[in-house]
């Protein structure tokens, strides 16, 4: 589903943020991509789908290179959601507005049909009582379960979560990792940057550690957070375990 080689990015053409980066990613397989702040992991995903240009390499989503070009990236953007930390939801629309704006405008679907993929969504993620309120009426852990339905909305192949919960209140964590856990369990494809050591040892089908723009090592859950092959990697899980 993902393909990426060899892939260098520099800010500025002076901080070499990727440094030949390899990964790919299979059709309904979980990638947890784990690292010390700087490392490059949020960066990298964002390569995926646009978000972040890269000078070096190639990266293919579902058979379409990731390009300087406008439409090749519209294309892979129509087939890749994204959730951020931030939720990035708009104040001024409804839960039901959010979501049902993109399969409108950019699927053409007509409203009827956009609306009941919506409710169907919001039941989905466990708030569908929430469908008419407005984005502050809701809890965080709430809001960060509409951005998820709401790119869940375009129907995509492959969903990018980039530190989804790092924004979170404690007690909100829980209710948002629950949601990505059912998703992974319907079969989605999925990368993401977290620190969720719970939902990566239950979820993931391999652990990637990055540091200093390149991948340290990659492992399956159950040999990563046991029995790391490199030092660096046991650096940082003795202090996050």
């Amino acid at each position: 589903m993902i393909i990426a080689e060899n892939v260098e990015k520099w800010y500025e053409n002076r901080f070499h943020v990727l440094r030949s980066v390899n990964l790919t990613v299979e059709k309904q397989e979980v990638v947890v991509i784990m690292g010390p702040s700087g490392s490059g992991k949020s960066t990298f995903i964002r390569t995926f789908n646009g978000l972040e240009a890269y000078q070096k390499g190639r990266i293919i989503v579902d058979g379409i290179p990731v390009s300087h070009n406008v439409k090749e990236i519209d294309s892979i953007r129509q087939e890749v959601g994204m959730v951020f930390q931030q939720f990035n939801l708009f104040p001024h629309l409804t839960v039901l507005d959010n979501i049902t704006l993109a399969p409108i405008w950019v699927r053409r679907w007509p409203r009827a049909k956009a609306q009941e993929i919506a409710l169907d969504l919001l039941e989905r993620v466990g708030i569908l009582e929430q469908a008419h309120k407005y984005p502050d009426r809701l809890s965080g852990g709430q809001q960060q379960r509409v951005a998820i339905a709401r790119a869940l909305a375009m129907q995509p192949k492959v969903m990018l979560f980039d530190e989804p919960t790092s924004a979170l209140d404690p007690e909100m964590v829980r209710e948002v990792l629950e949601t990505m856990k059912n998703l992974a369990r319907s079969g989605m494809t999925m990368v993401c940057v977290t620190h969720e050591v719970g939902f990566a040892r239950e979820v993931a089908d391999r652990v990637v550690f990055m540091d200093q723009g390149v991948i340290i090592e990659i492992a399956p859950p159950e040999v990563f957070f046991t029995k790391p092959e490199h030092d660096r990697t046991k650096q940082f899980l003795d202090k996050i375990l």
